[in-house]
């Protein structure tokens, strides 16, 4: 709200106390302000430490001045996660081993893999006293991109803090599942000193001194067990731990005290990342150190012997290990948008000519804006430019852009992007097994057998790009960290930004005066959900939910009454909404049995036809867009004006067989209509829809995608088959019945 409607507000609720004798509790919104401000009940309030700046009179100003690092105690943000009532059902309080139906391992969350269980290992072998603590580790993610706050001279990137127990499910959808822990200073001076070597290793050491200093409160709860309130209301002794770091490859060589271009997990030569390799680790480092000058270091070893990673001041932890997967920065960003569609920029420019190149690169363009309508996926306008893409651009252009540029490119170019979505999809699975990870790797090396055209063609030398190597490290991640999917999205932006705005959370506040008594359970503010729910926002598609899982249901947003005939243009519909009563009332019957039996055949329809602009559809999709419990919702639109452009008619995927796995189980269709109407007492929700057949028995054999085409029948009126979906919604289901000769004859659920 608005602080001008807040001082309305506050003004008509004092107007109100006055027949009363009484005042309102706040004058005007700074009051208001300041008493959430003042609110310690599940918050962590901000510090303040400054460096100490070097007294030498001839020392650059760079390193005499003190440089201010924001931060919140990373002990009483965790205490404050563990205490989370929102949590429970929703946390692991020991490492596990999960074995699917087959006998295969599953890694899922972050206490299925190998990392938490060497961990608790470890503690017990140092100290058998802490056998039985409950281990918790900490999560880190920082990415200097994402915020500036502009203070003088000084700048703030931010930090991001969450704990390994947490199920992956909730880190993603809950907003108090991931915390900003600091804002680390980063020293600015003149250009002189751009390229100044004492310069770049002081910034490197303030950032490795500044996270060692934060955490520091940490670490007495790494050896000692404590006390903790744990989610559902159990005080355990718990044993801290520095669990993965995410970012991306610039912090990722400040975080391990590596050099440019080589990899701060393995030992790999920048010439050749993909070749063979060690693992780094810090007894590597040392002994090398110990061995070797400064400069053999920095040339045969990419070690920068003037960084100590504030690792070292942690037990059990090692930044070489902890380095784990970033999927907006690594695989969709780094490898999809930076790096092939790039390429086939260059491959254009190599061999047409400048002009030739770019009108191919506008038909692509027009492709891509020409995708059909689909529920949460983004369309693009025709002049929209690669460089202009954010990060949620590049994750919907992966879903489209393969077909706008087969006919442009060679078949092996085609296969090298097959074998990256491929890669890219599998790795943003919910949970793995041995033979999923063994298709990751066959996926990954496909990759790298099909991407050697971008050297035969002469658009690239070789292909030692860092984020690309990152790939073959990501099976070793999942091994030990679990499902990247649910680590990646430790560090999202929208998070800094509700803080730097000033957006504080009362949730907490609430859920303590309910525990007092003091505030009633149906007082609980709403979750942040509801603005999915029924018509509340016209431009939202949908999106993840955070309700208990329901079986899918499908609600109609009734819009207003329409001109059918003149709207949907086909001067047979009412035979063929006959026809679709027909079915529905004699699903039994065969076409000729129904018309000759005993009912009428012109079954009138008196009641009005009441037409709506579109559908909500809620699902249980437990996947990475997916809310807390796995419920996603979807609105599916079919208007006759959408945003003053002309119709839009979405598509949607219709199940015909529960049976079977993924696109072979659906079938397409573009929704032309939805309606109802009343017969005999009953209400038929229904949707009037284009249907598409799929070409061939399997997908493509460059492209790896389904191909579909409309299906013409004998309805030459429309040119194309009519179907008509039956909504029901008392039993959660959708079914369809044909209108003419088709293989799709009877009802589905």
């Amino acid at each position: 709200m608005s602080q001008g409607n807040i001082d309305y507000l506050l003004e008509l609720w004092g107007l109100s106390m006055m027949k009363h004798g009484d005042l309102g509790p706040y004058d005007n919104y700074q009051q208001l302000y300041a008493a959430i401000d003042d609110i310690r009940v599940g918050d962590a309030p901000w510090k303040c430490f400054k460096t100490a700046g070097d007294p030498r009179a001839d020392a650059p100003d760079w390193a005499r001045q003190e440089y201010e690092v924001w931060y919140r105690d990373p002990d009483v943000v965790i205490r404050n996660m563990l205490d989370n009532p929102d949590f429970a059902g929703e946390f692991d309080t020991t490492p596990y081993v999960e074995l699917d139906r087959d006998g295969q391992r599953r890694w899922s969350d972050f206490m299925s893999g190998n990392f938490a269980w060497k961990q608790c290992d470890k503690i017990i072998a140092d100290d058998p006293t802490c056998a039985g603590a409950m281990y918790v580790p900490t999560i880190l993610g920082a990415d200097k991109t994402t915020v500036s706050v502009a203070t003088g001279n000084i700048e703030y990137h931010p930090v991001y803090a969450s704990v390994g127990n947490i199920r992956n499910n909730v880190r993603r959808a809950h907003r108090n599942g991931v915390v900003v822990v600091a804002f680390l200073a980063i020293p600015k001076t003149e250009r002189k000193y751009d390229n100044d070597a004492a310069f770049r290793t002081f910034k490197r050491q303030l950032y490795h001194a500044s996270l060692s200093a934060i955490l520091s409160t940490l670490k007495p709860g790494m050896t000692t067990p404590v006390i903790r309130r744990c989610p559902d209301g159990h005080f355990r002794r718990v044993i801290y731990g520095l669990g993965p770091f995410i970012a991306d490859y610039p912090e990722q060589v400040l975080l391990a005290g590596t050099v440019q271009n080589w990899c701060p997990k393995c030992t790999a030569l920048p010439s050749d990342l993909d070749g063979p390799s060690g693992r780094r680790s810090h007894d590597h480092t040392d002994t090398l150190m110990a061995a070797f000058s400064p400069r053999i270091l920095w040339d045969e070893y990419g070690i920068d012997a003037d960084i100590v990673p504030f690792t070292y001041d942690f037990p059990r932890a090692d930044i070489h290990e902890l380095l784990s997967s970033d999927l907006l920065h690594q695989v969709i960003k780094g490898t999809f948008k930076d790096h092939l569609v790039s390429w086939v920029a260059d491959y254009l420019n190599v061999v047409h000519t400048p002009a030739e190149a770019n009108s191919i690169l506008d038909e692509i363009d027009r492709r891509i804006a020409a995708t059909p309508q689909f529920p949460c996926l983004r369309r693009f306008k025709h002049d929209r430019r690669f460089k202009q893409w954010t990060g949620d651009d590049s994750k919907a252009l992966m879903k489209i852009y393969l077909p706008a540029v087969k006919e442009f490119i060679p078949s092996q170019m085609v296969k090298s992007f097959n074998a990256f979505l491929d890669f890219c999809y599998l790795v943003r699975r919910p949970d793995f097994v041995e033979s999923s990870l063994d298709s990751l790797d066959a996926a990954l090396q496909r990759f790298h057998e099909h991407r050697e055209i971008f050297c035969t063609t002469g658009v690239r030398d070789g292909f030692s790009l860092p984020r690309q190597h990152s790939l073959v490290h990501y099976r070793p991640n999942i091994e030990l960290f679990g499902a990247p999917g649910g680590l990646s999205d430790t560090t999202p932006s929208g998070r800094c930004c509700s803080l730097i705005s000033g957006s504080i959370n009362l949730s907490p506040l609430a859920r303590d005066f309910v525990e007092r008594k003091m505030l009633d359970p149906s007082r609980m503010p709403p979750p942040s959900s509801d603005k999915h729910q029924g018509d509340a926002d016209e431009d939202d598609d949908g999106g993840e939910i955070d309700d208990q899982r329901v079986e899918g249901n499908v609600i109609l947003a009734r819009r207003r009454v329409l001109d059918l005939a003149a709207h949907i243009r086909v001067p047979s519909f009412p035979q063929l909404l006959q026809a679709f009563l027909r079915d529905q009332l004699y699903p039994d019957s065969s076409s000729e049995t129904a018309s000759s039996s005993s009912e009428p055949d012109d079954m009138v329809i008196e009641t009005p036809l009441h037409v709506f602009h579109s559908a909500i559809a809620t699902f249980y999709s437990p996947s990475d867009p997916s809310g807390i419990h796995g419920m996603r919702r979807e609105r599916i639109r079919s208007t006759p004006s959408w945003r003053k452009k002309g119709p839009r008619r979405d598509c949607a995927f219709v199940v015909e067989d529960q049976n079977t796995d993924g696109f072979r189980a659906m079938s397409v269709v573009r929704v032309k209509l939805f309606f109802s109407f009343q017969f005999d007492g009953v209400e038929y929700p229904c949707a009037l829809v284009e249907w598409y057949k799929k070409i061939g028995r399997r997908p493509d054999s460059d492209t790896g995608m389904w191909m579909v085409e409309p299906e013409y029948t004998w309805i030459r009126s429309c040119g194309e088959l009519i179907l008509f979906l039956c909504l029901d919604l008392d039993t959660s289901s959708l079914a369809f019945a044909t209108l003419g000769p088709s293989t799709h004859s009877k009802p589905f659920l």
